[in-house]
C-alpha cells in the first residue's frame, strides 16, 4: 500500500513539477510549485520524518510561496502571457537530457540494493533541532538573509514607481 501511494504521489508531484518549469503563468506557475512541496511532504510523511513533512508544509508551502506571491504583486511583474520568454528552450531541452543522463547512473550504483530503515526512532525532532543549529547554522541563517532580502527588495522596487 505504502508503495502505491509513493508512485502516486510521485507521479503527480512529478507532472506538477514539469507544469512549473514550463508554465508561461506566473502565478500558475508558483501553484504548480505548491502541489509539488506538498507532495514531497507527503513523501516524508511515508517515510515516517513527520516534523520535517509539517515543516516542508509550514515554511516552503506556507511562508515562501506567499513571500514569492507577494514579490510579484509588489513588483507589478508581468505575470500573464505577456511575460517575456527569452526563447531557450532549444539550449534547456539538450541541457536537461544531459543532466539526466549524468546523474541517473550515478545515482542508480549509489542507491542499488540499499533499503530504508522505517522503524521509528526516539528523539529525532530533538537531534534534528541539535544538528540545524550546530553544523548548520550558517546555512540557516543565510536563508533566512536572502529571504529577507528578497522581501525588502521587492518593497523597494514597488516603492520606487
Amino acid at each position: 500500500m505504502q508503495g502505491l501511494v509513493f508512485l502516486i504521489v510521485a507521479a503527480v508531484s512529478g507532472i506538477a513539477a514539469v507544469r512549473l518549469v514550463t508554465n508561461k503563468n506566473l502565478v500558475h506557475a508558483a501553484l504548480y510549485l505548491v502541489v509539488t512541496l506538498l507532495g514531497m511532504a507527503i513523501i516524508f510523511l511515508l517515510l515516517t520524518a513527520e516534523f520535517v513533512a509539517w515543516v516542508q508544509v509550514l515554511i516552503y508551502v506556507g511562508a515562501v510561496i506567499v513571500l514569492l506571491l507577494f514579490g510579484l504583486m509588489l513588483t507589478r511583474a508581468q505575470i500573464g502571457k505577456t511575460a517575456l520568454d527569452r526563447q531557450q528552450r532549444w539550449v534547456a531541452g539538450p541541457v536537461a537530457l544531459v543532466l539526466f543522463a549524468v546523474t541517473t547512473p550515478v545515482l542508480w550504483r549509489f542507491f542499488d540494493g540499499r533499503t530504508i530503515n522505517l522503524e521509528r526512532q526516539t528523539g529525532n525532532t530533538a537531534d534534528l533541532g541539535t544538528e540545524i543549529f550546530t553544523n548548520f547554522v550558517l546555512p540557516f541563517e543565510i536563508a533566512s538573509v536572502l529571504l529577507l532580502a528578497a522581501l525588502v527588495g521587492a518593497v523597494f522596487l514597488a516603492k520606487r514607481d
